[in-house]
């Protein structure tokens, strides 16, 4: 299938009830009192895509978003899918692939970083050689290192003698 025809042939009604799903699951976790910026959306293939979808269009600011051997979902709307004040443009976004990948091809991968590049976000494009449309111990090795360089540790409270 060409890349701009699977673009257009797109669950939409699917990805936005996913999507309502997500935002739902991060409402939650900021009830819970975890503040947004500790929150990172990321997936791998198909959940990667989800992830860039909450991630960017999220009226809150994340801290951070990770997509793996996927693509921007809806990017041919996304654009007009954008909160007005935009809080996720600058969020750090890792996105990994590989570029032997015969599920989602590499090139949709690279084409998809490269919209998300040209909105203006902030994205570290990473390729695989030899790596197909699965995870590796490198990309797990440099999804750490983003993870960790984005979300620093958090303090920990000093206990209390006798749990009072």
């Amino acid at each position: 299938m060409d890349l701009d025809e699977f673009m257009k042939n797109q669950d939409e009604a699917g990805m936005l009830k996913s999507r309502g799903y997500f935002n739902r699951l991060i409402k939650e976790e900021m009830d819970a009192g975890i503040p947004p910026s500790r929150i990172v959306m990321g997936g791998f293939s198909q959940g990667g895509a989800m992830a860039l979808l909450t991630g960017i269009t999220h009226p809150e600011k994340l801290g951070g978003i990770f997509a793996l051997s996927c693509y921007t979902p809806l990017s041919n709307k996304l654009k007009d899918m954008l909160p007005e004040s935009w809080p996720n443009k600058n969020v750090p976004v890792f996105v990994a692939h590989g570029d032997i990948d015969q599920v989602v091809r590499f090139e949709l991968g690279q084409r998809s970083a490269q919209f998300l590049k040209d909105l203006g976000m902030n994205v570290d494009f990473r390729k695989y050689p030899d790596l197909g449309h699965a995870g590796r111990p490198d990309v797990t090795s440099d999804l750490a290192k983003y993870i960790r360089s984005i979300l620093p540790p958090v303090e920990k409270k000093a206990q209390r003698p006798n749990g009072a």
